[in-house]
């Protein structure tokens, strides 16, 4: 396994992105770049190992912003051998309400894809990197519980599976990896009432990720239990799925 140098987790004030980013800072030579929408979080993290962080606070469905900051990283950094992205929404919206679609869409749809694009140019120009990012279960298979959370997870995969091609294509040193975790215990389930099983701890998870993302794997689901859910979910006949 490459040791990484310097690395960006895009996310990182809770949950999954925040864990990683914690393993990453006790692993990596360099620096590792976090960023979020709360500041104080950030800060917090950073307080903990205050050499090895470098804060940036934004909201990823600001894309210039964006694009801005990662820059920024990069004049700091010089080098970025992985970005992580971890930065996604979603919500149980029975009543359609659109409101919940278009902040989903816009997180992870054109947030995400604003971040892949810049990721994968600057890594090509730097001429190696490894972008990692969360999809999820919920990209295999629409859901009526979540409409745009399924929809836009399913776009993640497609776009990651793209910039694979892509990176082969052009026989570029960039490595791809798609993490597809299911339940984790963070908050983004805390709405989610019955529909929830397999619930992952979120250090076990966070580790699972972390040893993927090392090994340059190219799909990984979290934690491994759910390989079996996967399968299920591929296989299952359309009118008994439609009935879940």
């Amino acid at each position: 396994m490459k040791k990484i140098r310097n690395a960006i987790v895009i996310g990182a004030t809770s949950g999954i992105g925040r864990k990683v980013a914690e393993l990453l800072a006790n692993d990596v030579i360099g620096k590792v770049g976090i960023t979020g929408r709360r500041l104080e979080r950030l800060e917090e993290l950073k307080s903990e190992k205050p050499n090895k962080y470098i804060v940036k606070s934004f909201d990823i469905t600001d894309l210039q912003t964006t694009v801005e900051q990662l820059q920024e990283f990069v004049v700091e950094m010089e080098t970025v051998d992985l970005i992580l992205l971890c930065s996604g929404i979603g919500k149980v919206n029975h009543e359609l309400d659109f409101d919940i679609e278009q902040k989903t869409i816009m997180t992870n749809v054109l947030g995400f894809t604003n971040i892949i694009d810049w990721s994968f140019n600057f890594f090509d120009k730097q001429g190696y990197g490894h972008l990692a990012a969360i999809s999820s279960i919920a990209s295999l298979r629409g859901n009526r519980y979540a409409p745009s959370y399924f929809a836009s997870k399913a776009y993640n995969k497609s776009y990651l599976e793209a910039m694979r091609g892509k990176a082969n294509k052009t026989k570029s040193k960039i490595k791809i990896t798609d993490i597809r975790p299911g339940f984790v215990d963070t908050d983004l389930i805390k709405d989610e009432g019955n529909y929830i099983f397999f619930v992952s701890p979120l250090n076990k998870a966070a580790r699972q990720i972390y040893k993927a993302i090392r090994c340059q794997k190219k799909v990984v689901y979290v934690t491994r239990r759910w390989y079996l859910a996967a399968f299920i979910m591929k296989i299952a006949p359309k009118f008994i799925y439609d009935r879940i």
